[in-house]
């Protein structure tokens, strides 16, 4: 199982007071060198945390994957097309969010998906899209040609009993079997930390995870270096 990185939680400490460091370009290309094997940025509407600069020069720079999340707007879209990255994920977003609340609609929103992943597709960028643990929008997803989806597993990760944890980590089991039988690559992320990855390391149908927060306020305690290794130790080899 491949681990990528989000670094959107290094931009955020860099803007909260308008200053240049710490600087997530610089800290991507280091966890790159530590081992991780991709980045992964938001590029929001509001330019809260991750902006254009960012991106471009993530592009330029890292010789592992280049994962952008985004909305399926136009401007954005626009962003992607020309910035080439290696795979755009499609992730809801609301401005007063703090941060990603939960899977796409993709069954609601059918016709604004397809059109963006098309879009993509003719800008031969492979296209991920974000859902919960549920077979119907997966099938969606499938049906419009999107290569990959990643499971949400926000549910999992902040759920308060043992029960509901076992239960919805049983969804994403099945969620992630079925979208590999129907021929789609799978990802997963949203909340995951150090203690419960442990759980996905026999998750064969998963292919990557996507963590961010947790390596990053890890990092604070032991450093980038540390941080990364560790949790590269508890997802174990590809």
């Amino acid at each position: 199982m491949k681990f990528t990185l989000n670094v959107d939680h290094v931009a955020v400490l860099r803007n909260a007071r308008a200053e240049e460091n710490p600087d997530p370009v610089t800290f991507a290309l280091l966890a790159e060198l530590y081992g991780v094997d991709g980045i992964v940025v938001h590029l929001r509407e509001d330019r809260r945390h991750i902006n254009e600069r960012d991106l471009r020069l993530l592009r330029e720079q890292l010789k592992t994957k280049l994962d952008l999340e985004m909305a399926a707007v136009q401007e954005i879209i626009n962003i992607a097309c020309d910035v080439q990255p290696d795979l755009v994920t499609l992730v809801p977003e609301k401005r007063e969010e703090l941060t990603t609340e939960g899977g796409l609609n993709v069954i609601d929103n059918i016709e604004q998906i397809k059109d963006t992943i098309d879009q993509l597709h003719d800008a031969d960028i492979p296209v991920s899209l974000f859902v919960e643990p549920d077979i119907n929008q997966i099938d969606t997803a499938a049906e419009i040609n999107s290569d990959i989806i990643e499971i949400h597993t926000g549910v999992y990760a902040n759920a308060k009993t043992e029960e509901d944890a076992f239960d919805e980590l049983e969804r994403i089991r099945q969620a992630a079997k079925h979208a590999k039988k129907i021929g789609l690559g799978v990802n997963a992320g949203h909340g995951l930390d150090y203690i419960n990855i442990k759980e996905f390391r026999v998750i064969k149908d998963i292919d990557e995870v996507s963590i961010g927060q947790a390596v990053i306020a890890r990092s604070v305690f032991v450093g980038l270096e540390q941080a990364v290794k560790e949790m590269i130790d508890l997802i174990g080899p590809n």
